[in-house]
């Protein structure tokens, strides 16, 4: 009467193999493939299972184990380097590849298991936190505008007015002139955007008839959309900048550039 053998379970014909080197503490990178074939083969003689993928996987595998076997016996083969092929060399590598995976779930699996050990604190924010709302938001007050692209109209029109110099009078002598009346300049660009409502970027800064004037004219601009009390939008890629005024905007009060 055959005595019955309980054999252990594997995932694998790779599974099965560290389990050999594993048992007869082998070095992974120098396999005495002729022991572990045998030990492998007896194991798969052993097998009991229905499942044909199963079984394939490790007849597979023992195929590849007798096709190194047979080359270990025959001549070394050489590389176009001239260094000697090892049949078990490509073995070696899918050992090391799975034994690298096989770890990492390990760890993941500790990863889980800790995991669920732990417990969080429900987040827990008082009201006026949570109700509370920037007075404005910059980003959609500014829309796809940036200070990269403003400053390029700044540097256009700052251009067209250095084109303006007469080249011989200038040469004449210098002419200073009194600073710009900040309040003066408020007043007349609030009376010009309350006039058009909406306008386009570059005419307002060539209404200036100076250097000064345009960059103060600049400033003021940039203080009123931080302020919301004007808009910036830009209708097309490269196209001109508009201004349009905030219907709740108070533009009688004073903006005071910084």
């Amino acid at each position: 009467m055959a005595i019955p053998v309980k054999l252990e379970v594997f995932e694998g014909p790779l599974d099965l193999l560290l389990h050999l080197i594993d048992k007869n503490k082998i070095d992974i990178y120098d396999i005495p493939i002729a022991i572990i074939t045998d030990q492998y083969m007896e194991y798969v003689n052993h097998m009991d299972t229905d499942d044909m993928n199963v079984m394939s996987e490790f007849l597979v595998m023992a195929a590849t184990l007798l096709d190194i076997k047979s080359r270990m016996l025959l001549p070394k083969e050489e590389t176009e380097e001239g260094e000697e092929e090892d049949p078990r060399a490509e073995l070696v590598q899918k050992l090391l590849e799975y034994k690298m995976y096989k770890y990492m779930s390990f760890s993941l699996r500790d990863m889980e298991e800790h995991a669920a050990k732990s417990f969080y604190r429900s987040e827990h924010l008082p009201e006026e936190v949570k109700n509370y709302r920037p007075p404005i938001d910059y980003e959609e007050l500014i829309g796809e505008n940036t200070l990269a692209k403003l400053n390029e109209v700044f540097q256009f029109v700052l251009k067209k007015q250095v084109d303006k110099i007469d080249p011989v009078r200038s040469t004449f002598g210098r002419i200073e002139k009194e600073d710009v009346d900040m309040d003066m300049k408020q007043h007349h660009v609030n009376e010009f955007l309350r006039s058009h409502k909406k306008c386009s970027f570059k005419e307002l800064l060539e209404k200036q008839n100076s250097k000064m004037e345009v960059i103060v004219t600049f400033m003021l601009v940039l203080e009123m959309m931080k302020m919301g009390k004007i808009l910036i939008e830009q209708e097309n890629l490269f196209g001109d900048i508009f201004i349009t005024v905030n219907p709740e905007a108070d533009l009688t009060e004073t903006v005071a550039i910084e």
